[in-house]
């Protein structure tokens, strides 16, 4: 019989698909005060993660696709908080 449950990996790849999700809790630490840049900085994956990231898909390069699906999402949580944020700002100065 299958096992109903998924495991861990499969709960993060399906957390993947919903970019919103996090970057509404971003945008709602946004509203409470914390620092937009900082918020982006937190979002984004650093360059020395990135440099890390290509020396074990060196090693391992099965690891690529899941790590650049992971790189895809965050560069999407991003751009879905930008648009949150320069909604804000509009909305701030319409009134």
């Amino acid at each position: 019989m299958p096992n109903p449950m998924p495991g861990p990996t499969e709960d993060a790849l399906q957390d993947l698909e919903f970019p919103q999700r996090e970057a509404a809790f971003f945008y709602g630490l946004f509203l409470r005060g914390h620092s937009a840049d900082e918020l982006r900085r937190d979002i984004e994956v650093p360059s020395a993660v990135l440099r890390k990231w290509d020396r074990e898909t060196e090693r391992e390069p099965q690891l690529r696709p899941r790590l650049e699906r992971m790189l895809r999402y965050r560069q999407h949580v991003l751009a879905i908080f930008e648009n949150l944020i320069c909604h804000d700002s509009a909305t701030q100065r319409l009134q």
